[in-house]
């Protein structure tokens, strides 16, 4: 074993230590130092990491590798993973950008159930979809439009202003949606891509001022 290898080896065994300090440290090793052989521990540790900083290094270190290498287990993690697992790997892919990744944005993950899973697949789909793609894609993230609390409203928000033109359609139709959740979350999304320096508490408190007067925002546009 070189002196290299074994370092190498002493990092990834570090990615399990109880201190965060050094498993931050670990990662930034690895990342410093990529291997390819290290997509599975690094992978692996993504899926129970419970530190915010940690995670984030594990992801940069990932995005050291080549893409040929590490896409390949990230889709199966989103495929088969739990939800940490998940939510962690279509981060990583959306920092990768490797439309390779594509395929495993699927209707059914857009909607998934856990939130964090669903945030993480909308900013990586708006990252991700193939050119020609975006007005499908818009259409099927304001299908999820009034879902959650705020933090996921405004995820959605972003992904899809992020589209830009492309999900004007969508978006002027959930303005009629029979939900007056939809048509809030429609307007909001709507008034904060006109206005982003508003902010997205602003845009909601207008568009539930609109919609509770019986407006959808058609008028204005």
């Amino acid at each position: 074993m070189t002196m290299t290898e074994e370092h190498d080896g002493r990092a990834l065994r570090a990615l399990r230590d109880g201190a965060a300090s050094v498993r931050l440290r670990a990662a930034l090793a690895v990342g410093t130092a990529p291997d390819p052989a290290a997509v599975g521990p690094l992978v692996e540790r993504c899926a129970v990491e419970p530190d915010f900083s940690v995670r984030e290094m594990l992801t940069w270190a990932l995005t050291r590798l080549p893409a040929s290498v590490t896409v390949p287990v990230l889709v199966g993690e989103v495929r088969a993973g739990g939800a940490q697992a998940r939510s962690q790997a279509l981060h990583t892919l959306s920092k990768i950008q490797d439309r390779r990744a594509w395929p495993v944005i699927t209707p059914e993950l857009l909607s998934d159930a856990d939130d964090e899973v669903a945030r993480s697949a909308w900013r990586a789909a708006v990252v991700l979809v193939p050119e020609g793609q975006e007005h499908d894609l818009a259409a099927g993230l304001a299908g999820q439009l009034g879902r959650g609390g705020r933090e996921t409203r405004l995820s959605l928000s972003r992904a899809l202003i992020a589209l830009g033109e492309a999900t004007l359609p969508a978006l002027h139709a959930a303005t009629g949606h029979p939900d007056a959740g939809v048509r809030e979350h429609a307007v909001a999304t709507d008034r904060l891509r006109r206005d982003p320096d508003a902010g997205f508490a602003h845009a909601v408190e207008e568009a539930r001022r609109i919609v509770a007067l019986g407006g959808g925002g058609r008028e204005e546009r």
